[in-house]
């Protein structure tokens, strides 16, 4: 969460507001909620500053603030409908309000894991060994990628001038794309505006056809990547030159985003974490708990600005990817002071990933 946010009137937060609701739909699969998350962060700040502004040049007076969507990307290890808690998430105080699709509850928290740097690199050459093993399928003409998820997110929000911390509910998102990332489908209802999803496909609303990149990658422009991991983190620096809080925690949080929600080639994926090897900072966390409730061993970085960790989770036995999560470790000051060391900001959880033959077509409904 950048501290450098430049300060914005009403009429170009709402501006900004309303393209970020266009220009998400048309994002390929796995970069809306992040996007969400800094946005959000974004507009958050900004209201603050207008705040501190208007105390000192008037009267103080009510005002009336709405998010764009309560749903951030950075994320119910809280239950399911039934009010069940997940295994090692907490739902704490509060009561659950539809908005927006999804309904929104208490924060979601957990117990913080201890970290360390010891064996970092011994893990990451087991897990690199266990995707090379593993493999992957290549995908053919006319097919698609599917990834199915659980997801949910905790954020502030903030009506009539009054912050507190909510959450999206534990739901089901859905992603289709093609090969070369011009067609595509989104079901999320954290996202969409109906509950039969939207598409992803190219040409935007704006007519735009964006290239592949790092942060919005294709399956076609994903096999184009060296796998060399120095070459290869080289490249994610100079592309991600300017974004996150600092060079280091960016570089992780992209590895992190091709991993959920992506699909690379079997010698791209196994290169990735050789190269998150490389990044300093990285640790390790000995348990942590997906969005669905299962246990496992952790990758993680601490971003020090914002006092989150994000940690991808792996089977401790397999090591396969299990999920990611995003948990604030340190204390925050302001209003962000709400989100508590072991808010769980983000969670989501793999449940399948896999090669289908048309758009809205799944594993078990292929043919």
């Amino acid at each position: 969460m950048n501290a450098n946010t430049s300060r914005r009137n009403a009429a170009e937060r709402e501006e900004g507001a309303q393209l970020f609701d266009r220009t998400t739909r048309d994002l390929p699969p796995g970069r809306h909620q992040f996007h969400k998350e800094r946005m959000m962060a974004q507009i958050h700040e900004t209201q603050a500053e207008e705040r501190t502004a208007a105390k000192a040049a008037a009267p103080a007076r009510t005002r009336r603030f709405q998010l764009p969507r309560p749903a951030i990307l950075l994320p119910a290890l809280a239950a399911a409908l039934a009010g069940v808690v997940v295994a090692g998430v907490v739902a704490s105080g509060g009561s659950g309000v539809k908005d927006e699709g999804v309904a929104t509850g208490p924060a979601l928290t957990t117990t913080v894991g201890t970290a360390t740097s010891k064996g970092v690199p011994q893990l990451l050459d087991r897990i690199a060994l266990a995707a090379a093993e593993g493999g992957q399928p290549a995908v053919g003409p006319g097919q698609y990628i599917y990834i199915e998820s659980r997801t949910a997110t905790t954020f502030l929000k903030t009506v009539d001038d009054k912050t507190t911390l909510a959450s999206d509910e534990l739901h089901t998102r859905q992603v289709w794309e093609s090969p070369d990332g011009t067609k595509g489908w989104l079901i999320d209802p954290a996202v969409n505006d109906s509950p039969e999803g939207e598409t992803l496909s190219l040409p935007d609303e704006q007519g735009n056809t964006p290239e592949a990149n790092l942060n919005a990658p294709s399956y076609d422009y994903l096999a184009e990547l060296t796998t060399d991991p120095d070459t290869l983190l080289a490249k994610i620096y100079k592309e991600t030159e300017g974004q996150g809080n600092t060079p280091d925690q960016q570089a992780f949080a992209t590895i992190g985003d091709l991993l959920n929600e992506s699909y690379p080639p079997a010698e791209l994926y196994s290169a990735l974490f050789k190269t998150a090897a490389k990044i300093p900072g990285v640790v390790v966390v000995d348990d942590a708990v997906d969005a669905v409730g299962r246990h496992g061993v952790a990758v993680a970085r601490l971003d020090e600005t914002s006092g989150q960790r994000e940690e991808w989770i792996f089977d401790k036995k397999t090591h396969v990817f299990l999920g990611e999560r995003i948990v604030q470790v340190n204390e925050n000051s302001g209003e962000d002071a709400l989100i508590k060391p072991g808010t769980v900001v983000y969670t989501s959880a793999i449940i399948n990933r896999a090669i289908v033959d048309g758009i809205k077509q799944t594993p078990s409904k292929t043919g």
